[in-house]
């Protein structure tokens, strides 16, 4: 179990953080009690996941059910080359490991659908979508929809991408309810219209700016 007080070495660690008053001391204790869970490993997964645990996020959890192949190192930072042929998650908690120590990390080797969807989400307290699929994307959103879950969702594409912030569970300031990730997306795209990143290629610095 995590426990919010933060030590002399978090307080040092967190220094930069702690100064600013948008945060400060209560703000880090908040980091440090917040789950969050990052759905894939790879190439937006992998810089949010070392972001969030250089910031104090108490808990991260990782789905994913791939390894590492050579071809991810342009851009899947939090792997290394002695991580080839290792499953995602592994690497990645490693990773976090060595950035920092305070994090638990929770590893979730599967491939998330709807039917496993809502009991892994219902574990955190915010998801961030870096899925390279419809299928997963339209499983994760409904999940975070209808467990009123906030979403992070982000997509990248050669040379440009986006990134939406879902809370359809709440209401805009003109009393409406937020929009879902189906009102942005009713149906997936057919069939080969949108090429991996294998087919397409992306720049690999994308991925961290999104």
């Amino acid at each position: 179990m995590i426990t919010t007080t933060l030590t002399d070495e978090e307080l040092e660690r967190y220094a930069r953080h702690i100064v600013l008053p948008e945060i400060g001391g209560a703000g880090q204790q908040r980091l440090k009690r917040a789950r969050v869970l990052v759905i894939g490993a790879g190439g937006l997964g992998a810089p949010v996941l070392e972001y969030l645990a250089a910031a104090g996020v108490g808990t991260l959890g990782i789905v994913d059910d791939d390894s590492v192949s050579l071809s991810n190192l342009q851009r899947q930072v939090i792997h290394g080359t002695d991580a080839v042929g290792m499953a995602k998650t592994d690497s990645a908690k490693t990773a976090i490991a060595r950035i920092n120590p305070n994090v638990a990390v929770e590893l979730h080797n599967l491939r998330l659908t709807a039917d496993n969807a809502p009991d892994l989400l219902a574990r955190y307290d915010i998801v961030v979508d870096g899925s390279d699929n419809f299928e997963t994307r339209y499983a994760v959103a409904d999940a975070c929809a209808a467990g009123k879950r906030p979403l992070v969702h982000a997509a990248v594409g050669r040379f440009d991408g986006s990134v939406t912030v879902l809370k359809p569970f709440e209401t805009g300031t003109d009393g409406n309810p937020n929009p879902n990730y189906r009102d942005l997306f009713p149906d997936p795209p057919p069939a080969g219209l949108v090429p991996s990143c294998a087919v397409a290629g992306v720049l690999g610095v994308l991925t961290g700016v999104i």
